[in-house]
This record gives structure tokens, sequence and C-alpha cells, in this order.
């Protein structure tokens, strides 16, 4: 098994009554950069939340470094574990420099006030995510683009060793979901951080993860690297989707490419 500081064991995830998912054991591969995958309500964004330390399990624990992350400080973990959540939102009237310096604020305290050192994570931050030349803008005029960027530079801000990213291409076009995700490669390749984010897109997710969790129904059906796990029977199990699936061109990852249907509505192979 790969080494993991972060993971999750008999899992019973559950908002009130409604449990979402039960008995789920996961393993974040340190270092990794992991998705999460599967069609809608299968609980993606659930265990990401249980993850993350806002969802506490009916049952079982998430382990942070082989402690139970809901006995450890919220600004422990917040030093250690940084997340942006899905649709996320900003005070009124809040600016973007002053929203990504809220990112600095876990690594605050009686014996370390701001300094110059978190003036630059801010400024190098904002400059990875593109929203440089916002910062003196506020939030709230920007496109919706424009606030999940700067949403992220926020999420940096924080420089945990693992970040957790909920839906991090939400209201983006494709030229801004592919930046998006190379930075989140870059941060993984170059800074050794462990991602963990839920996508939507499968080939997306096939490109960039080194580790994917295929779910549905609340379970995990599938866990592994891409080259290993993605296939048209996974795909047709997970999503109920016929495909082919092939070779990346660009990467050599792989490619689901989804069944052609006649006008008639049957499928083709």
């Amino acid at each position: 098994m790969p080494t993991s500081r972060l993971g999750g064991s008999g899992l019973r995830l559950a908002y009130d009554r409604r449990v979402v998912a039960d008995d789920l054991t996961v393993t974040v591969p340190d270092r990794s950069f992991t998705v999460i995958i599967g069609p809608n309500a299968c609980g993606k964004s659930t265990l990401l939340r249980a993850l993350s330390r806002l969802l506490k399990p009916a049952e079982g624990a998430v382990l942070l470094d082989g402690t139970d992350i809901h006995r450890r400080p919220a600004r422990a973990v917040a030093r250690t574990l940084g997340l942006l959540p899905q649709s996320p939102i900003a005070p009124d009237g809040i600016g973007v420099a002053e929203l990504v310096a809220r990112g600095r604020y876990p690594h605050q305290g009686l014996l370390r006030q701001w300094s110059r050192s978190d003036e630059r994570i801010v400024a190098e931050s904002m400059a990875a995510t593109g929203v440089a030349d916002l910062a003196d803008r506020l939030v709230d005029e920007l496109s919706g683009g424009q606030r999940q960027r700067v949403w992220l530079a926020m999420a940096l801000a924080q420089q945990t060793p693992l970040l957790l990213l909920d839906e991090p291409t939400t209201y983006l076009d494709i030229a801004h979901q592919i930046e998006v995700l190379d930075l989140c490669a870059r941060l993984h390749e170059e800074q050794g951080r462990t991602l963990v984010a839920v996508l939507h897109d499968l080939n997306h997710a096939a490109r960039y993860a080194t580790h994917l969790i295929a779910m549905r129904d609340g379970r995990v059906v599938a866990a592994g690297e891409p080259r290993q796990i993605v296939t048209a029977a996974l795909v047709e199990e997970v999503f109920g989707l016929p495909c082919r699936v092939i070779e990346d061109p660009e990467t050599g990852t792989p490619l689901v490419v989804p069944a052609a249907r006649t006008r008639a509505g049957t499928v083709t192979r």
C-alpha cells in the first residue's frame, strides 16, 4: 500500500438521516494528484467534505497523519490541509488582494503577525493564478471565471502540503480549465504537494491524475492509476455510458470516446 497522510476508514457519511455513503474506505497516496470521479449525486463532494473536516462522519474516522481529524485543533488542520470548496461565497465588499490574503490567516498568531513573507506569498499566489492585475478590484465585480481563480489563489496562499479542490474548473472556459489543471499539476510535480480534486470531466481526470477514485452510489468502484483502471467496462459501470477508450495522442493517457448514436437512438460500437 502507498504511504498516506490522509484517508478514511469505515465511513458512514450522512446529512441528518439521509445516508450518502456507508462503510466507505479511501486512501489518498502521499504526494499524489488524486481525482475523484463519478456521476452526479454519487457522493464525490460529500467525501471531499469529510476529508476536509467540514463533515463529521456518523461512523468511522478520517485520519490526518494518523490522527482522527476531528480531534485536532482547527487551526492546526488548516496549516496542513487547504480547501477550495464548491461555489464559495465572498464577504460583501471585499477586495481581491484582501481575500487572497485570508489564506495566510492559519499561519498568524500572537507570536507571529503579518510579515513580508506573507506579502510575497500572496503576490506569488495571485501571479500563479493570473489574477495579479485584479488585486485592487472588488470580488463582487468579477466574472465567475475570475472569481474562481481568485479563490484558487487564496487556497494557494495557505501553502499547505495537502490541497483539496471541489470542482476547481467550475465556471471556466476550456482554455482556463486547462490553465488551472496545468497549475495544479505543477504544484504536484514541482512542490510535491498532495492534491485531491473532484472533477466532472473524465478525460481531464485521466490526463492529470496520478491516482483515480471512481465512485457510484456512495461506494468506491475502482481506485488506482488511470492507465490501469480506465476501461470501457468501468466507464459504462460508473456512468452508464457506452464508449471506447483509446490512447490520448498528446499524453498517452486514457481518452474516453462516447459511442455514436444513430438517429433512432441506438448505440453503435
